[in-house]
């Protein structure tokens, strides 16, 4: 039996009006599609009758499927003949392990293809009003994963390069450890006023976002009873989300608009 081929495919921030085109057709054609937590639901409905779904999800402390499982699921399915969509929330090479995934494929001698996604980096601040880099504020932009950082011993990032030579840094997968994160940039040269946002479900109907300093963020965050899934934002853009903040809006009109049907839909948690 000829194997069959994989897709990696980036599903997007949460809005699911932001999929390629091409990762759409991925999943209309899969036989199988393996998808992760964050992939907004009503993707899936766009799958033909007979595919079969299989949910790999992660969320903190909890893994539906190890990664292991997930590399022998997509080998199996493959070597069955099958048309594999691998539907990961944001884009694949961005922490979604797939360079891990596609070389796994590429050792089992299996067919394969990556298709980018639109990232929560860049996405979720669009959707909060920040643009991540602008002609007044910030000429360079980063994105660094907030996990593992922490006072553990675990953390390797060269800090004083971040705090000091990056205008815009936005930190996936931090939101436990942002004090030591903030801590961190203060201690390496960055100005405790630095303003920050975090944004919680971004582009989603859930989205929520919240502003204030190196100094104050992780306790307004505390506060505030933000969880993951998260971004945290440093820089100077973010003050221009007071002039430029328009998604919420939407979300609020879309809510009071009688008989108009969210753009959105609620991920599975």
């Amino acid at each position: 039996m000829k194997p069959g081929k994989v897709h990696l495919v980036g599903a997007g921030p949460g809005d699911p009006k932001l999929i390629t085109v091409y990762g759409m057709e991925c999943i209309q054609k899969a036989d199988v599609i393996a998808y992760d937590r964050l992939v907004n639901p009503k993707l899936l409905t766009y799958a033909k009758e007979n595919a079969e779904l299989v949910y790999c999800g992660k969320s903190p402390g909890r893994h539906h499927l190890i990664q292991e499982e997930i590399h022998s699921l997509l080998v199996e399915k493959a070597l069955q003949g099958k048309n594999v969509t691998r539907l990961k929330g944001g884009d694949p090479f961005v922490f979604g392990r797939g360079g891990e995934e596609a070389e796994v494929l590429a050792a089992n001698g299996i067919e394969y293809e990556i298709i980018p996604g639109v990232t929560a980096g860049i996405a979720a601040p669009a959707y909060a009003g920040i643009p991540v880099t602008h002609r007044e504020h910030a000429s360079s932009f980063a994105i660094v994963t907030g996990h593992g950082r922490d006072y553990k011993g675990q953390d390797n990032l060269n800090w004083q390069a971040l705090a000091q030579g990056i205008d815009t840094i936005a930190f996936y997968m931090g939101i436990g450890n942002m004090p030591f994160i903030c801590e961190q940039l203060i201690e390496h040269g960055r100005d405790e006023e630095t303003p920050v946002a975090v944004i919680e479900w971004g582009t989603t109907d859930k989205q929520r976002t919240i502003t204030g300093t190196l100094n104050t963020i992780s306790m307004l965050a505390v506060n505030e009873e933000i969880q993951n899934p998260a971004i945290f934002l440093v820089g100077e853009v973010v003050q221009l989300r007071e002039k430029i903040q328009w998604f919420e809006k939407v979300i609020e009109s879309e809510s009071t608009s009688e008989g108009n049907e969210s753009r959105c839909l609620s991920f599975k948690n």
